[in-house]
């Protein structure tokens, strides 16, 4: 696991695009980024390129849930964390991406980003 903080490299889309709709889109990536790193123990890089991906952006939906019934930015992220981290990879899921099945979501989308990351 790293604490380090790193910037996007996706302005337009994935998490900070999309947060950037309902949000301060910068303030949201520096409460978001170390919360999900610790929750999934991945590396800066994994935990920045998922956020940077289409599950990122799907990610910050589920934040965007959290402010429409009145949490705050912080709250609103760790709502989502829990229930990311609540989910199961599936069968199907596996298939398609190869993450082992019975990982907490999460934990597997960021692994998977953090094994892209480390292939190229």
């Amino acid at each position: 696991m790293t604490n380090s903080t790193i910037p996007t490299a996706n302005e337009a889309w994935g998490f900070f695009g999309t947060t950037g709709g309902f949000a301060d889109a910068q303030a949201a990536w520096a409460i978001a980024f170390p919360m999900v790193a610790k929750a999934t123990g991945g590396s800066a890089e994994g935990v920045r390129d998922f956020l940077d991906s289409r599950h990122g952006r799907h990610f910050s939906d589920d934040v965007h849930n959290g402010i429409h019934v009145e949490l705050d930015l912080e709250a609103a992220i760790e709502a989502a964390i829990t229930r990311w981290m609540g989910w199961t990879i599936n069968r199907a899921t596996s298939r398609d991406h190869g993450i082992p099945v019975g990982l907490p979501y999460l934990t597997g989308f960021v692994g998977l980003y953090e094994i892209l990351a480390g292939a190229e």
